[in-house]
């Protein structure tokens, strides 16, 4: 056996003892280590973690093994950790550098207060001096709020240097998407399973035997139902006509054939009407009551008017209300096009500020649908923080309650109400 083969060896051995060792001490990690292959892989010069493998360098690691003989087992944890908050799955954010470093320090946070003695490593001080910086503008530590504050706040080169030389653990290249043709041997939908399970078994565990309240926390939002908006808005949409060419019944081979033979005269004219699935009539309800921020509401528009546009949903001429209510209906602007809705937008003001009832706007809408107001009602969207007064049965039309962010403590919906959680813009 050369050098090179007892390297080997040896860097499995210390990786094979560090998986006994997470799956001795947390029994709700074994199905996720367990499919998890030990894979070596000479002159990555780090540690790596996909799907199905925890990539090695065995120089590397009996490198650093001389120094931090818990090292194997730090980084098992970190890229485990990687795994089963989904991380790789929501890797595709507009700041890559941003991202790779908030899900480096969210696991590292969660390792730290695991204080597991195997797992400690020398810049452990160092870190926690770090996360004590950050849980006073970030109360809860998770990859997609720290993200969100990168994004907004930015970062100075000397914190991004700081992030790497302390947080980083594993490179992130092979979180990319399996290329065509490339074998998966676990889905993400099974670590969605996994990660589900792991959150379940969690629940039955003492947070002494836990020792992190971060980590159920983190995994409550990494299994959080997503919500897509953009599919359930599609609801609104109903077929009509409109005038434009239809390119199923119109042949421009004729048509122009014509305008050559008999000069400017076409042998067919094209059909001007076709029929298209938009939006065209229904009602937007805006809580304003003094819970609901002016930045939220208009986050909230922003994303809908977005959904509008990118899909060319609006009719030439829509009925769209945007109505706002507190206690009671304050205000109704109609938005008949995509322009009055971006002007609505900029320029629109809030008014109210009162306590929430959500039963004077479904009143103030069935009454207008009654009247003949609308043509083609399909429905009322309600942005809302949840605390209010909701009616005591459905309304006869179909009712959207969306929220910007989840919040546990909300009161459910009613059965008859489709609920959205719509998350700000990343």
């Amino acid at each position: 056996m050369d050098k090179s083969e007892q390297m080997e060896v040896y860097a499995r051995r210390i990786m094979e003892l560090a998986r006994d060792t997470l799956t001795i001490k947390f029994r709700f990690f074994d199905a996720a280590l367990a499919r998890l292959k030990l894979t070596p892989k000479p002159g990555l010069l780090g540690f790596a973690v996909d799907a199905a493998n925890i990539y090695y360098d065995p120089g590397y690691l009996l490198h650093l093994y001389v120094d931090e003989e818990n090292i194997a087992v730090r980084a098992m944890l970190h890229m485990l950790l990687h795994n089963v908050f989904l991380h790789r799955e929501l890797g595709e954010r507009t700041n890559a550098d941003y991202w790779n470093k908030a899900c480096d320090i969210a696991v590292e946070n969660i390792i730290l207060e695991m204080n597991l003695p195997a797992a400690s490593v020398s810049r452990d001080g160092e870190e926690r001096e770090w996360i004590a910086k950050i849980h006073k503008w970030e109360a809860k530590i998770s990859a997609q709020r720290l993200y969100k504050d990168f994004l907004v706040n930015g970062m100075s080169r000397a914190a991004a240097e700081d992030f790497e030389r302390l947080f980083m653990v594993d490179v992130h290249d092979a979180w990319q998407t399996p290329k065509a043709g490339e074998e998966i041997i676990i889905s993400e939908e099974e670590w969605k399973k996994i990660s589900k399970r792991i959150q379940t078994d969690i629940k039955t565990f003492s947070k002494d035997k836990v020792g992190s309240d971060s980590l159920e926390a983190n995994l409550d939002e990494s299994n959080r139902k997503k919500y897509d908006y953009a599919r359930i808005l599609s609801q609104f949409m109903t077929s009509g006509e409109e005038m434009s060419v239809s390119d199923n019944e119109f042949d421009y081979i004729y048509y122009t054939y014509g305008l050559n033979l008999y000069r400017n005269m076409p042998l067919i004219e094209p059909v001007e009407y076709k029929e298209v699935k938009k939006i065209r009539d229904f009602a937007i309800v805006i809580d304003t009551s003094a819970s609901c921020r002016k930045e939220l509401v208009g986050s909230f528009l922003a994303q809908t008017r977005q959904i509008l546009k990118s899909r060319d949903t609006f009719f030439s001429e829509a009925n769209i209300h945007i109505i706002q209510c507190d206690a009671g209906v304050r205000s109704d602007t109609v938005v008949t096009n995509d322009a009055e809705f971006d002007a609505f937008i900029k320029n629109g003001k809030l008014t109210g500020f009162g306590a929430t009832d959500f039963r004077p706007a479904f009143e103030y809408v069935r009454e207008k649908k009654e009247k003949g107001e609308f043509e083609n009602f399909k429905g009322l969207i309600y942005f809302t923080d949840g605390y209010g007064i909701y009616p005591g049965k459905a309304p006869g039309f179909d009712a959207i309650f969306a929220f910007l962010g989840e919040d546990e403590n909300r009161p459910p919906v009613p059965p008859w109400a489709i609920k959205v959680v719509i998350e700000e813009e990343s």
